[in-house]
């Protein structure tokens, strides 16, 4: 290690590049803290406005971070003399090898600009994406859609693989189908039993009353018949009819008397046996 070489830097040009280094920190520091502030601003502004979808809303903010964080990097560059044209002929000598790390990140860029343009979901909407992830949408962000599931987990599925895979939003329409079963004893009045489960199941909270439920015969079992017992509601309470429902069954069979489905036993008769 040349000493002598060392020496001479730091005599000459030591103490400038040393306040350059701080005058870049301080920058960094001072630019990061703009770059926040005016993300609020626009994002408080465009939430006034309240003409602007949340998902929209979202990723025009994350755009403009992305934006003002190139232009503060640039900045930053510029204090130690890199200028913007140097800045342009480096990327486009590494731009090959950028591109190929940074491959994936950009698929998932352009399917997150074509989910914005199609729009098969938006904040707050339940849906299952990306091979069967479901939850609750809370972002959609620059390369990826961020979910609350219903165990209330974060999950992040990449926008290439959410459009590429099925997308299934069950908030668009205004009520989904219940699906649930009930079983009925051998010997009970079929019939009866679902005209009794129906009156019991319109009378859930939050049933549709548009939809009436269906109950019908789903399958004849040893036991008895399966009734299919399906009604119909908002996704925000799905889970709460879905186990009202259950309920009903318990009541209105217990009311009504019925006896708990078994499984008949069958008797075989055992000759003798002979030497």
């Amino acid at each position: 290690m040349n000493t002598e070489a060392i020496w001479i830097f730091l005599t000459t040009q030591g103490v400038d590049f040393g306040l350059k280094v701080i005058g870049a920190l301080i920058a960094w520091g001072i630019g990061r803290w703009l770059i926040g502030l005016a993300q609020r601003l626009v994002a408080k502004a465009l939430e006034r406005g309240k003409r602007m979808d949340p998902t929209l809303s979202n990723y025009l903010v994350s755009i403009l971070g992305v934006v003002l964080n190139i232009v503060l990097i640039l900045a930053i560059l510029d204090m130690f003399g890199v200028r913007t044209t140097s800045f342009a002929v480096l990327l486009a000598g590494a731009g090959l090898a950028i591109g190929t790390a940074w491959g994936g990140l950009l698929t998932h860029f352009a399917a997150g600009v074509f989910l914005q343009v199609l729009r098969p979901y938006k904040v707050g909407d339940y849906v299952t994406v990306g091979g069967g992830v479901n939850g609750t949408v809370k972002e959609l962000g620059l390369f990826g859609t961020t979910l609350v599931t219903p165990d209330n987990v974060i999950a992040t599925v990449g926008n290439n693989k959410v459009l590429s895979e099925t997308i299934q939003n069950f908030s668009h329409l205004p009520w989904r189908r219940v699906d649930t079963t009930a079983k009925v004893a051998n010997g009970v009045d079929v019939n009866q039993a679902i005209e009794l489960l129906r009156a019991e199941v319109s009378k859930i909270s939050n049933v549709s009353t548009e939809q009436p439920p269906d109950i019908e015969i789903l399958q004849f079992t040893p036991e008895g018949p399966l009734l299919a017992v399906r009604p119909y509601t908002h996704t925000d309470h799905y889970w709460q009819v879905y186990f009202d429902t259950h309920r009903a069954v318990v009541k209105t069979f217990g009311a009504a008397g019925y006896p708990t489905p078994e499984t008949p036993l069958v008797r075989r008769a055992v000759g003798p046996t002979t030497a």
